[in-house]
């Protein structure tokens, strides 16, 4: 996956740019996950997916794992509280876990 920006099909067929907010790795699960928001969009809305080597995004099914993701999002956002910058080529930091 490119570091800093994810294209994914909206349901009209539309290529979207996302920025990653950041990916992690769950041993439990076995899975690669990403975490995405849409630059465009001002709620601020965060999109979730597994994803392959090859980059394929697979839709989160299972109400366990939502659990799991939701307890690593909360602690990325308690982490990066009060940080105020653009995720971009510039931003200094790891976006992956």
């Amino acid at each position: 996956m490119n570091e800093n920006v994810l294209t994914v099909i909206d349901e009209l067929g539309n290529e979207v740019k996302m920025d990653i907010l950041f990916t992690f790795n769950d041993d439990t699960y076995k899975k690669d996950y990403v975490l995405y928001v849409d630059p465009k969009d001002e709620t601020g809305e965060v999109f979730v997916s597994a994803y392959t080597e090859d980059g394929v995004l697979n839709e989160i099914t299972d109400s366990k794992e939502w659990e799991m993701i939701e307890e690593v999002f909360s602690a990325f956002v308690i982490q990066h509280e009060g940080e105020d910058h653009v995720h971009d080529e510039n931003c200094n930091h790891e976006h992956t876990h």
